[in-house]
């Protein structure tokens, strides 16, 4: 009868073990981090078609994006994107000659030189004037950002589906977790 009732204990006591574990792996799922896969070349040749990544979803909920964060945000067609921060709210963007102006200013971006060392003809990025884009304002609204994939030439980004709301952003990326032989940081 004793053995009955301790085996009854030891159940229980891993069944409560096991409710507590996936419980708190689905609030860390939900609420705090996601896996997610890149899905296309338009973040080439900083992300890859199927890499693997760690989305952080509690930063923006205490901050907003900064320049250049990489994040993912509900897009327009019902799929996740995954781009980069270019303007803020208040920033004005424009391209010319290949070079990144905010708000009139030249803006290096170190994560594209090797991607336009390779380039034989032409520019990474085509001109343009962030009135002349789907976003069709001077200045970014509060609320809002400008994203660009780092492979200009095929991203499906601001230029083409404007403005991001900040409310639509899920959180920032940048740790890649699979392949193996591309696990780390990427800026």
């Amino acid at each position: 009868m004793e053995q009955v009732k301790k085996e009854k204990n030891e159940l229980w006591e891993w069944s409560k073990a096991l409710l507590i574990a996936f419980g708190l792996a689905a609030i860390i799922r939900f609420f705090l981090f996601t896996p997610i896969v890149v899905d296309g070349e338009s973040m080439m040749p900083t992300l890859e078609n199927g890499d693997r990544m760690v989305v952080n979803k509690i930063g923006y909920m205490v901050g907003e994006p900064d320049r250049f964060d990489i994040v993912v945000f509900h897009a327009p067609e019902q799929k996740n994107y995954i781009k980069r921060v270019i303007g803020l709210p208040g920033d004005h963007v424009e391209y010319k000659n290949d070079q990144l102006y905010i708000n009139g200013k030249a803006i290096d971006e170190p994560y594209l030189d090797q991607y336009k060392s390779e380039i034989a003809e032409g520019t990474l990025t085509e001109d343009f004037t962030m009135e002349e884009t789907a976003a069709l304002l001077y200045e970014i609204p509060k609320g809002q950002i400008f994203v660009m994939g780092d492979n200009r030439r095929y991203s499906k980004d601001s230029r083409h589906i404007g403005l991001v709301d900040i409310d639509e952003v899920i959180g920032n990326t940048s740790l890649v977790f699979w392949p193996m032989n591309e696990i780390g940081l990427v800026k």
